[in-house]
């Protein structure tokens, strides 16, 4: 088939045609009277539309159909709609609830707190500490209604009305489908408390919430970011609540987890050094929990730790639905959450477990507490509360003394044994069984214990954890300076790695008071231990033990709180400082070698456990000499 083609007289003719089409429209268009003209109509069409829109709602919310603001109208219907309850500007007007303490703003939209914000605290970076801001945060209740529909409060449109009860303030958000059918929740903040009261209820509902299926309380939040490290807040951030009569359990702080709590008498959505808690006055029946960890490597960047949600069937009984509860948005201090003991706040603080959180909650944060509050009366902040931890330091290490003591006497006794323990031996080389034997035997006659050494250690434990658990969690030491450090209960860089590079266990700086703490424990291991460390074939070589431990040390404390390697530096300068006047002033090894020469001399009475291990021993023996 022939291509066709376009020719010169095809061109000219489109030309041609496009012209004329150009010149028609220019002819015919409008004269400014009659754009004018029809700018008017348009208008007067658009008013009569509304009117009769108008007209129409205003019928249908007299009519009381249940919970008619949740409809699929338009913004611009809605703001028509609830005109004739008074409201001003439904899509976006807030209320504002603040006392000396926290600043809430309480949405129309929903009847929620759409931003909680603490008026004397701020993040490391000097920005104010918000628990919820820019929607992070969701509540609402999720229900069925007797027309089938299912709607969610967060939806609704609440009628706000502001009042004084005394000296509290009194903030009641209403969703109504009538003069006299609404649901209400009424939030009451008392001055200078972080604990405001929040109740539930509706009235003239009883034909509205469908009875066969549950209300459900939904409460979301994503924890914002505020200290310099996010791996080290989201350690201590937590979901944590209280429930089957006191017991306190959490979720994972390193991964996703979930779990169902019966009996819930509070839930707290934890961010380190601040808490926003949800607590019932008569328990909730059951709650779904659910934490998803937001965090997975060190960022400068990210803004949140981890995301909370929580559902929480609500009980109605009589077709109407009532709950008395509290919000709690405040410090994780135990000054602050103490105050509410009738509700148990308190245990939200991570103390530790078992007698590490007890001595932590009964002897270490309040003793701190003292000592800082005092030193803080005639000493500048940059030092008060350094020295408070150099002060308890001393007072725990003298405390303790008395078990150095013990361990050091242990030592010395085991140094004046040594030669005697060499020559077993040598005498016994071929006879693994029987050197022990012997030196179980001189042991015994000498009245000195190996395992002596070790109780003291032992006996150390439950400070150890308890302090472990102290620094990065007390309140009492955020944000406080001391010496380069500008937060003990944060690491104290005092040199900053380039952009983009980390060293792996280590971090992405260098923090002083570790490497000081690391080379006081490694005096201490040589002065301890080095003199008398045991090598023994087949055995790990443990001096180098000795020394790999306070490196090891060094890698663990750069990330965590200052304050912590602060208190293990002064705590062992203190130890090596104790041992050396007990080794030079109190000890006399010529004395310890005589009192042992007297006690071999004496008859030695062997206890059941001591008599049961010879006897094994002496068997053992016997079997390998009948082979």
């Amino acid at each position: 088939m022939e291509e066709k083609k376009l020719d010169l007289n095809s061109i000219i003719g489109f030309v041609l045609i496009f012209a004329i089409l150009i010149f028609m429209f220019w002819q015919n268009r409008p004269t400014p009277e009659e754009i004018e003209a029809e700018k008017a109509k348009q208008e007067q069409v658009e008013a009569k539309q509304k009117e009769t829109e108008n007209k129409v709602q205003e019928s249908t919310v007299a009519q009381d159909v249940p919970m008619n603001l949740q409809d699929s109208t338009t913004v611009a219907n809605y703001k028509s709609k609830i005109g004739a309850f008074g409201f001003t500007s439904p899509s976006d007007a807030t209320t504002k609830l603040e006392n000396d303490l926290v600043y809430l703003e309480i949405s129309n939209k929903g009847g929620q707190i759409v931003e909680a914000r603490m008026k004397k605290f701020k993040a490391y970076d000097s920005v104010p500490i918000y628990l919820i801001k820019d929607g992070n945060a969701q509540f609402g209740l999720n229900f069925s209604t007797t027309d089938n529909r299912v709607l969610n409060t967060k939806d609704l449109y609440f009628e706000p009305s502001l009042s004084q009860s005394g000296d509290n303030q009194v903030l009641s958000m209403k969703a109504k489908t009538g003069s006299d059918k609404y649901l209400e929740f009424r939030y009451e903040m008392k001055p200078d408390d972080y604990l405001v009261d929040f109740t539930i209820r509706s009235q003239g509902l009883n034909g509205v919430f469908n009875s066969s299926q549950p209300v459900n309380l939904e409460w979301k939040l994503k924890g914002i970011r505020h200290n310099k490290s996010i791996t080290y807040e989201n350690r201590y951030t937590r979901l944590t609540y209280n429930h089957e009569d006191g017991d306190i359990d959490k979720l994972s702080e390193s991964s996703d987890d979930e779990e169902t709590g019966t009996d819930v008498k509070w839930l707290s959505y934890r961010q380190h050094f601040f808490s926003s808690i949800l607590a019932n006055k008569n328990n909730f029946d059951t709650a779904e929990l659910s934490s998803v960890n937001l965090v997975e490597d060190e960022s400068k960047t990210a803004g949140f730790t981890k995301e909370y949600a929580s559902v929480i069937p609500l009980k109605i009984e009589g077709g109407e639905l009532t709950q008395n509860m509290h919000w709690y948005y405040g410090p994780t201090d135990a000054a602050v959450l103490s105050q509410y003991d009738d509700l148990g706040l308190e245990d939200n603080i991570p103390f530790g477990w078992g007698i590490f959180g007890w001595i932590n909650r009964y002897i270490f944060t309040p003793f701190y507490t003292f000592l800082a509050s005092t030193f803080s009366s005639f000493l500048s902040p940059g030092w008060a509360y350094g020295i408070a931890v150099v002060v308890m330091t001393i007072l725990v290490r003298l405390a303790m003394s008395p078990v150095t003591y013990k361990s050091y006497l242990s030592q010395a006794k085991m140094k004046v044994l040594k030669p005697e323990i060499t020559e077993l031996g040598e005498k016994y080389k071929d006879n693994a069984m029987k050197k022990q034997q012997e030196t179980m035997k001189l042991y015994g006659k000498a009245g000195v214990s190996p395992m002596s050494g070790c109780v003291p250690a032992f006996i150390q434990m439950p400070i150890f954890y308890a302090l472990f658990m102290f620094f990065p969690t007390s309140f009492a030491l955020r944000q406080k300076s001391f010496l380069w450090a500008d937060d003990l209960s944060s690491f104290d860089a005092i040199y900053q790695f380039p952009e983009g590079f980390s060293i792996p266990f280590y971090g992405d700086h260098v923090s002083l008071f570790p490497i000081l703490a690391s080379i006081a424990i490694f005096f201490y291991m040589m002065m301890t231990t080095g003199q008398n460390m045991p090598t023994q074939p087949g055995m790990p070589n443990m001096k180098f033990i000795m020394y790999l431990m306070p490196f090891m040390m060094l890698f663990f404390f750069n990330n965590y709180a200052s304050g912590l390697s602060l208190y293990y530096f002064v705590s062992n300068l203190i130890t090596i400082g104790i041992m050396l006047v007990i080794k030079n002033f109190i000890l006399d090894n010529d004395k310890i070698h005589a009192q042992i020469q007297e006690n071999k001399k004496k008859p030695k009475k062997e206890n059941k456990f001591q008599k049961k291990m010879r006897e094994m021993m002496e068997q053992a023996e016997a079997q390998k000499k009948s082979k």
